[in-house]
């Protein structure tokens, strides 16, 4: 059994596993900012609004992924709590061969339906043909997103941490290397950006596979590859995607939720478009890190859960939050002093970059609440109590926030559209807190 499910030392044991899994985190986000700076260096709003309003398109077919690489991922962990290793390595080849098929079917539905799409995400005459651009190369790619994406969780709940953050690496520095060849030299703008994106996530895919053959011959009965170990069962596909659609449900209904924000947003213009695409790329530092120590976490969760170890269990829960609590606060911090630096990165235009600021400003006062709620949500994807994570994230995305944004820009205009992320989350963390102490202590419900 690999070390880190056996360090006994708790914050050390959160820290193995959740900071392999915040740095692919941060350098998902480095190159997601890459894209916004490259393209912005074209001096055209309408083409940092499109890749805003392409983001949730790209969030979805990861989600698809999470399907079977979150799923996959929690019920590897509780399995081999139980000490079932050959039923562990028959579900991470189920989980691959499926993730490649859901990848084929994405790249055909997306090139049909490109030009719905685009008009569904929020675009509009000024920004459709840039958004198009970028749509078309992300779907031509999405087999290799799905599979790149779906093995980082495989590989984490397989002990594989260091293996699954250099390929999330590998693929994101690739990805900037080449924005900057497509966008800057080339000139070939959102669809150099799109582009770039899906060869770097062929490259990690590529590394990955290279990972599972080495692994396989070495032995690793936990890793087989090859076809001949293809042999799901009911059972099987019924755990894995009932704890994968509440996991993939968090990133598809983050998208739609972004679309409903996207379309209020765009009301009031490009220009408005284009510094919430800002400001919300810089929020998504606190946000993918948070993410990422839950989610880096949650193999150790699982297999505690599996091996009945509850009180480390209960540990592991407890001071995973106070790290993300105080690493939330330490950003919201940074952000309130030094937003009107962070938005001149990227823009030129001082009314733009005020705006940005303000933006910013509203946004992460939500950061240190992040703590309570990803984990949460991982806690409960951990456990394979699918509907806890589904409530969390149908309240997160569709009933609290849709709601949310209807309601406060009838009130507050473009200032309450943005203000409804914090407001949304703060209600959030508190039905959280209830929901653990409910699970952790059934009877006094």
């Amino acid at each position: 059994m690999t070390s880190v499910y056996e360090e006994k030392n708790i914050s050390k044991a959160i820290m193995r596993a959740g900071l392999p899994a915040m740095l692919g985190q941060l350098t998902t986000l480095i190159y997601n900012i890459a894209d916004t700076f490259f393209v912005s260096l074209t001096k055209e709003p309408a083409t940092i609004a499109a890749v805003t309003l392409c983001a949730p398109i790209l969030l979805i077919i990861m989600s698809i992924a999470s399907i079977f690489g979150m799923g996959g991922s929690s019920v590897i962990a509780r399995l081999l709590g139980e000490e079932k290793e050959k039923e562990s390595g028959m579900t991470m080849n189920f989980c691959v061969y499926a993730m490649a098929a859901a990848g084929i079917i994405t790249l055909v539905l997306g090139l049909v339906f490109l030009q719905p799409l685009a008009k569904i995400s929020g675009a509009d005459k000024t920004n459709i043909t840039y958004t198009c651009d970028y749509l078309k190369w992300i779907f031509i790619g999405s087999p290799f997103i799905m599979l790149a994406n779906g093995f980082v969780h495989l590989f984490r709940s397989v002990g594989l941490i260091k293996e699954g953050t250099i390929g999330l690496m590998l693929g994101n520095v690739i990805n900037m290397v080449l924005d900057y060849v497509f966008i800057v030299i080339f000139g070939w703008e959102t669809a150099g950006a799109a582009l770039a994106t899906s060869l770097g996530f062929i490259c990690a895919t590529i590394y990955y596979i290279v990972c599972m053959i080495r692994e396989e011959h070495k032995g690793n009965q936990l890793v087989p590859l090859m076809p001949s170990h293809f042999s799901p069962n009911a059972a099987m596909i019924r755990n894995v995607v009932g704890i994968g659609i509440p996991g993939a449900l968090i990133t598809v209904l983050m998208s739609v939720s972004n679309i409903v924000l996207n379309n209020y947003i765009s009301i009031y213009g490009s220009d408005a478009v284009a510094s919430y695409g800002i400001a919300y790329k810089l929020d998504m530092i606190p946000i993918l890190l948070s993410v990422g120590l839950a989610q880096g976490v949650a193999p150790l969760v699982g297999y505690c859960y599996g091996g009945n170890m509850k009180k480390r269990m209960s540990d592991l829960v407890k001071y995973t939050i106070i790290y993300g609590i105080l690493m939330g606060a330490l950003f919201t911090t940074v952000f309130v002093l030094f937003g009107k630096s962070l938005a001149s990165i990227f823009l030129q235009d001082n009314a733009l970059i005020q705006q940005t600021e303000y933006f910013l400003k509203i946004l992460c006062l939500s950061a240190p609440m992040l703590g309570v709620i990803n984990m949460m949500t991982s806690y409960f994807q951990a456990l394979g109590k699918a509907l806890n994570s589904l409530m969390i994230t149908l309240l997160r995305n569709a009933i609290l926030f849709i709601p949310g944004v209807i309601l406060l820009n009838y009130f507050w205009k473009l200032n309450g559209v943005i203000a409804a992320q914090p407001v949304v989350e703060a209600i959030l963390m508190i039905i959280c807190v209830f929901m653990y102490k409910k699970d952790r202590n059934p009877r006094n419900s």
